[in-house]
């Protein structure tokens, strides 16, 4: 019942995502916002007197949509998730101005909490679409989601970056309904993405794509994503919007990739630069920027067991059982990862991702570029 009174405060015409905040602040809960009457409406900042009459009659009538919207979500083979859904992304629900609702292809997982945002610019050249792709493939191999706007140009390849790697995962949010493709000519990698990932929406079945509904759009890569990188876009560019979102409204660190001086396409990653942002070259640049990883997004896990390398980690870490595994190749000395690989005896793609996770956390930490050791060695 929850999710229809969400839904409606979604299809209600008027009020965006923080007069939905502040309503429900007021009321106490999706169900009472719904019921609000022209009173407590008039009390919303933001709403007052001459918006509230209009807001209820328009609570009323999408009252009688939820029906008809719920069925054109599932014939389009989507769902809806709500802020009360514990699949809600945790970092999304943080920003001041969360969607109320989410429409999704595909399915979100709790390690999508690890996401980095590529961002850059629809009319990049073939460097930056060739970074964007490196990057994102860099980034999925290291078991971290890349999150994208499903764009032409720099967002379609970091999106086929991410797939390329076995277990890569990605999530497109488009600036439209997600039974629409845009780009038409990305409807088969919407559907590839929905298989690997999500494709994800804020706006209602068949919305489209409209100028204004891109700023909307990027609060969203940013707001799911714990950092965003920036590979290609001009000073006006709705990447940059982004990345100031990112950093200056979410508190997410952003990061750059340096281009030619003589490309205009380069403007806007070098002004982040001068601004403060992250310049980059290789992953262990954005994983470094991204800090600890907080161990909520954890597939089951345990407390760490003594084994056979001393220092023991301590015990208020918790690692997955794969994890486990793979620690118990790691000692007091500088090892390589094929050393490690040979130990733990798991496959290369999954020690590489479990090496990536435990750095963040701090656990292990790389030496030498590509040994590890336990962090306290």
């Amino acid at each position: 019942m929850s999710q229809r009174h969400w839904l409606q405060l979604a299809l209600t015409e008027g009020i965006g995502p923080i007069l939905i905040g502040r309503l429900l602040q007021a009321a106490g809960g999706a169900e009472a916002a719904c019921e609000a009457d022209a009173k407590m409406l008039r009390e919303i900042d933001g709403i007052g007197s001459a918006k509230s009459h209009t807001i209820r009659e328009s609570l009323k009538r999408a009252a009688g949509e939820v029906d008809a919207e719920l069925d054109r979500c599932q014939a389009a083979g989507a769902r809806l998730i709500c802020m009360d859904d514990p699949e809600y992304p945790e970092l999304l629900k943080s920003i001041s101005d969360p969607p109320p609702v989410l429409y999704i292809r595909g399915a979100l997982e709790p390690r999508d909490l690890n996401a980095v945002g590529i961002v850059g610019s629809r009319r990049c050249s073939h460097y930056g679409r060739e970074q964007a792709e490196r990057f994102g493939a860099l980034l999925a191999q290291a078991g971290i989601t890349v999150i994208s706007g499903g764009a032409r140009g720099v967002d379609s390849a970091a999106h086929r970056g991410a797939m390329a790697p076995a277990a890569g995962r990605t999530i497109a949010v488009l600036g439209c309904g997600v039974d629409i493709a845009y780009p038409p000519e990305n409807q088969h990698l919407f559907q590839q993405i929905s298989q690997r990932g999500a494709v994800v929406s804020e706006f209602p079945m068949s919305t489209p794509p409209l100028k204004d509904n891109f700023p909307r759009r990027n609060r969203i890569i940013s707001g799911m994503s714990r950092g965003v990188l920036v590979v290609e876009a001009d000073i006006a560019s709705g990447a940059l919007i982004t990345a100031r979102l990112a950093g200056d409204e979410q508190g997410r660190p952003v990061f750059a990739v340096p281009g030619r001086v003589d490309n205009a396409m380069s403007a806007g990653p070098h002004a982040l630069i001068r601004d403060g942002a992250t310049l980059v070259t290789n992953l262990e640049e954005i994983l470094d920027g991204l800090g600890p990883l907080p161990h909520s997004i954890m597939e089951p896990v345990k407390p760490v067991e003594q084994t056979l390398f001393e220092p023991k980690v301590t015990p208020s870490v918790l690692l997955s059982d794969r994890q486990q595994q793979v620690l118990t190749g790691i000692g007091l000395d500088p090892i390589s990862v094929d050393g490690i690989i040979a130990r733990c005896e798991l496959p290369a793609e999954i020690v590489m991702q479990e090496l990536t996770m435990m750095t963040l956390r701090g656990v292990v930490k790389r030496v030498d570029g590509h040994s590890f050791v336990r962090c306290g060695s």
